[in-house]
């Protein structure tokens, strides 16, 4: 490659600053020595050299802050600047990199510095000259590097504060913290932030929260379904308060996926107030968020895991006697009824034998289905281990209890369970009920429950039994 017509600007505060230029001078490099950083970016910035080649340390502005802001004008964004240091220290190395220098050199290196010129520069053309207005030369590049430090902390600063919601357990959690965060750095009328389902690849979000004013709820709702293309039965929780503003919308929400590496966790919408948002905020806070992101959603996950029934989707008897030591407690604070079903399976042992344990498991998968549809969702059922199931039916006296039973009864026995060969598999449950008194403990209920199960059992089975 040709050195000549490629102009270089040299940045070198050292005594052999002059030697140097010699020597690029003498490969045929059109040089133009600055004896200092604030200068030599004056003279990058009115006439963009084909290369800089600056010292990464100096008194007063220093090779990093040349190359920051020549990486960051358009100006200059695509000349190369080559970083000098006084060894070939990895810590040097490591912050030419991040500056975006394309290469560091070793003042020992001569030659080493010769080979990345010529990199840098291999297919670069020289075009026209470009003048840059500079109000007070050297002056006006230290308030611009001043301005670009400025932003520079300012979006360091943003994105420690999001990766501190690392800490959060739970999406709804993240949620309510992401909010109050963004509330204080921009102005919007509503922000919603979509989570994504675990188990779709196609970007299907699954769960949103939304924050807005008390006023905007329904506008706030109407207009986060249309942006990110919510299906009806997607969960929205919002969050109120006067952070958000009340304003017409006048802009179009600002919308940015969340990825963590090659993987879409999320989504993030914010609709602007009076004034448009500054999108790259909202880039640089969606870029920072998907490790809060993604920690918040296994946490969740895990949480699932350990109080699901695999097979059922139901909760597992875990989580039910957990959440029995807040619901129980309550009942009787305000004095609700509560009643609680126990069912079982009627010959289980019969279909595993005659039809393989894959039958039964189908059995059981259907009828987790058939639970969650005839439950409201106040109310609670699990797997309580094998073949038998529990409900806790809250606000409910012994003649809705009953009335509840005969509809879970006959809902399971209309099933379509089929077996491999296609054959439909009938399926019963018997059910045993009790009403609860107030102060009784769990196990009591449940031991009452289980007797008049029994007694269902005993009495033909596929019907209910109660002790009230």
């Amino acid at each position: 490659m040709s050195a000549h017509g490629h102009r270089i600007v040299l940045i070198d505060t050292s005594s052999g600053r002059d030697a140097l230029a010699d020597r690029l001078r003498a490969k045929g490099y059109e040089v133009e020595l600055a004896p200092d950083g604030a200068t030599g970016a004056e003279l990058a910035l009115r006439s963009p050299p084909s290369a800089i080649i600056a010292d990464l340390w100096m008194a007063g502005v220093s090779g990093i802050q040349v190359c920051r802001l020549i990486r960051s004008e358009p100006a200059t964004c695509d000349v190369p600047v080559i970083l000098r240091g006084e060894s070939d220290d990895r810590r040097d190395r490591f912050w030419a990199a991040r500056a975006g220098a394309v290469a560091y050199v070793s003042r020992a290196h001569a030659s080493e510095l010769l080979s990345a010129i010529e990199s840098a520069i291999a297919g670069r053309t020289t075009e026209g000259e470009f003048f840059m207005q500079l109000a007070e030369g050297p002056k006006d590049i230290r308030d611009r590097i001043a301005r670009h430090l400025d932003e520079a902390l300012f979006e360091s600063v943003i994105a420690a504060e999001v990766r501190a919601l690392a800490t959060s357990d739970s999406l709804e959690l993240l949620q309510r913290r992401f909010a109050r965060f963004l509330s204080q750095v921009c102005t919007y009328r509503w922000m919603a932030l979509a989570t994504k389902a675990p188990e779709t690849a196609d970007g299907t979000l699954s769960h949103v929260g939304l924050h807005h004013a008390p006023a905007s709820r329904a506008l706030a709702r109407q207009e986060v379904t249309v942006a990110l293309g919510l299906a009806p039965e997607v969960p929205i929780v919002h969050f109120e308060d006067e952070d958000a503003v009340t304003a017409a919308p006048d802009h179009s929400p600002v919308i940015r996926p969340i990825d963590f590496g090659d993987d879409l966790v999320g989504r993030i919408a914010v609709a602007p107030g009076k004034d448009p948002l500054d999108e790259a905020l909202i880039t640089l806070v969606a870029r920072e968020l998907s490790g809060p992101l993604k920690l918040a959603a296994l946490a969740e996950e895990a949480r699932r895991l350990a109080n699901t029934d695999g097979l059922t989707r139901l909760m597992n008897r875990r989580a039910f006697l957990a959440a029995m030591q807040g619901e129980l407690p309550r009942c009787d604070r305000h004095g609700y009824p509560i009643v609680f079903l126990l069912l079982d399976v009627d010959h289980f042992k019969s279909i595993n034998d005659k039809r393989g344990h894959a039958a039964g498991d189908r059995v059981l998968s259907a009828l987790g289905t058939t639970l969650t549809r005839e439950m409201r969702i106040c109310d609670l059922v699990a797997r309580w281990g094998g073949e038998e199931f529990v409900v806790a039916l809250t606000s409910t006296d012994g003649a809705g209890g009953q009335v509840t039973a005969e509809r879970i009864r006959a809902a399971v026995e209309a099933m379509d369970v089929r077996a491999e060969t296609g054959e439909r598999i009938p399926v019963t449950v018997s059910l045993g009920l009790a009403l609860r008194t107030s102060g009784e403990s769990l196990d009591m209920v449940i031991d009452r429950a289980d007797r008049a199960m029994y007694v269902a059992k005993s009495s033909g089975r596929n019907r209910v039994a109660g002790d009230s």
